[in-house]
């Protein structure tokens, strides 16, 4: 067995031993060897291997298989440019805490630097971006290499988990050439180097005062038992708090004095709404951040955040409680019989129906943009589904693959909602090989034919009319039925009062979509935030 093959078998072996059990792979002669090992570990049905042509797109696969299951999922590449497309989804497993591995195949040392194809300087690549990166050499004690892929999962699984990368040289010849048995592991099955979890530090409480108004934001990776606190909750829905979250916060922050909290507690990472970041900048208010138990850095983009530490016992006054609760019913009665005329915003409605027509234990991906802040602003929170969304960047990139990859790894029925442009992002995620591994996924696709999130922004405003649409909103004129005839996906175009029939559990990959206009969305959300900015007034 010669020397790179040898290699490569040892570190599918000693990932087996860390607990690996789903690996992404895409094509290349670089990375043959490795290529050869994930085979030949999937037919002996030691972990379950996934091919894909699309680095970018096996990227967020990985990531998405290692988001659903809290296990480090690796993605093979072969060398130089390849690597580097990999770069949007180890950010993202970067500033999300998602434990990413990459292996890239490289070029030997000495090719380094001569105008070799196919070659570039990979070690670093990622820079700060990955937790640990180890460059491989090309030969060298198994019990070095076995250990130097457990010290990648160490890092990768640690405390803050997120991406770790290891570059692998392989020299020719770079196929099998013979049988051979590879340096043996430890003999009870397990890693050459056995970590032990990383310790988490222990933190102050936080100095609050237990009896004052107090409100919680949660963002993305809000930590367990926020949803048990007996205050005000306005949480994001990919959040573990969003089950029992005020359902029109968003709507109510500024809505009235009233609701105006003496203390902010910050849990997780909020991204979503303009209306928290004014309140967590505001000066008359106390911000405090629970921290991560990961350990990841705490948010404070205004700069105004007091301390960091655990939840004391709050005890609020009721009259608190009960002012934002009442604001609460008032604000959505007004909500749902605004979404209830066909002429309303269709992201939110087509959220609020969405949501509601899930069957129980499903999984919800939401892309960035609007789809995630249409389900925050529109959908009644749900304690039985599963949410994720890729808010560490929160860009559109792989939103396709991570819901693949989700999907794949989650017992129950999958979907996903995204934007148009956001699937184009990643068509090729729809492009699955007849003998890999199909999800069960239902992805529901608003079309408005380009940027609706713009609409709402400052460009959006009618003085930039002349250059909106071809600048920001970037209509596209793609048939999404043409488009999923040719990678193989089911297609089926229906109203938001039809949505509840299509969403139906099926086996494999489909795509549902719903058609929508942009032009009402600025005066639907702008009208909505007054009418229930007056029915607060009331209630408070």
């Amino acid at each position: 067995m010669n020397e790179s093959t040898t290699r490569a078998r040892l570190v599918v072996d000693e990932l087996v031993r860390c607990g690996v059990t789903d690996a992404v792979l895409c094509p290349g002669s670089r990375n043959a060897p490795l290529a050869f090992a994930l085979h030949a570990a999937d037919a002996e049905g030691r972990l379950r291997l996934h091919v894909r042509i699309d680095e970018r797109t096996a990227g967020f696969l990985a990531l998405g298989l290692a988001l659903r299951s809290g296990r480090p999922v690796p993605v093979c590449t072969t060398s130089g440019t390849a690597v580097a497309n990999l770069h949007p989804a180890v950010l993202e497993a970067s500033y999300a805490g998602v434990p990413l591995l990459v292996l890239s195949a490289d070029r030997p040392p000495d090719l380094i630097g001569t105008g070799a194809s196919q070659t570039i300087e990979q070690a670093g690549l990622f820079g700060g971006a990955v937790r640990l990166a180890v460059n491989a050499g090309l030969s060298g004690e198994p019990g070095r290499l076995r250990a130097s892929v457990d010290r990648l999962v160490a890092a990768a699984t640690g405390a803050p988990p997120g991406p770790a990368h290891l570059n692998l040289p392989f020299a020719e010849p770079l196929v099998p050439d013979g049988a051979g048995e590879i340096p043996a592991g430890r003999a009870d099955g397990g890693p050459w180097t056995r970590v032990a979890p990383a310790e988490r530090r222990a933190e102050q409480p936080l100095p609050l005062d237990p009896a004052a108004p107090t409100l919680v934001i949660a963002g993305h990776g809000a930590p367990d038992g926020v949803a048990d606190l007996p205050v005000p909750i306005v949480a994001e829905p990919a959040s573990t708090a969003w089950p029992s979250a005020v359902r029109t916060g968003p709507w109510l922050l500024g809505a009235s004095p009233a609701l105006r909290p003496a203390q902010v507690v910050v849990a997780g990472r909020p991204t979503l709404h303009r209306p928290v970041q004014r309140l967590l900048a505001d000066p008359g208010v106390e911000v405090h951040v629970l921290a991560d138990p990961r350990g990841l850095p705490w948010p404070d983009v205004a700069g105004t955040v007091r301390a960091i530490g655990s939840l004391p016992a709050l005890r609020p006054d009721p009259a608190w409680v009960d002012r934002w609760r009442a604001a609460d019913a008032a604000a959505a009665d007004v909500l749902d019989k605004a979404l209830d005329d066909p002429a309303a915003p269709g992201g939110l409605r087509l959220a609020r129906e969405l949501v509601a027509a899930l069957p129980r234990g499903a999984q919800l991906v939401l892309g960035s943009s609007n789809p995630v802040r249409d389900v925050a602003l529109a959908a009644v929170p749900r304690g039985d589904l599963v949410v994720h969304a890729n808010r560490g960047v929160a860009g559109i990139d792989g939103t396709v693959s991570t819901a693949v990859g989700a999907a794949l790894v989650h017992d129950g029925p999958g979907y996903a909602l995204l934007g148009d442009l956001t699937l184009l992002h990643d068509t090729t995620g729809l492009v699955i090989g007849p003998d890999e591994p199909r999800p069960d996924l239902t992805i529901v696709v608003l079309n408005d034919d380009g940027g609706g999130i713009f609409t709402l922004l400052e460009q959006g405003a009618p003085e930039h009319a002349a250059a909106f649409e071809r600048v920001f909103g970037t209509p596209h004129g793609v048939d999404l039925a043409s488009l999923c005839a040719a990678t193989g996906a089911r297609h089926a175009r229906v109203e938001v009062a039809e949505l509840a029939d299509a969403l139906t559990p099926a086996p494999g990959l489909r795509v549902v979509e719903v058609r929508a206009g942009r032009r009402e969305l600025r005066d639907g959300h702008a009208a909505l935030r007054v009418a229930i900015t007056a029915a607060v007034a009331g209630a408070c």
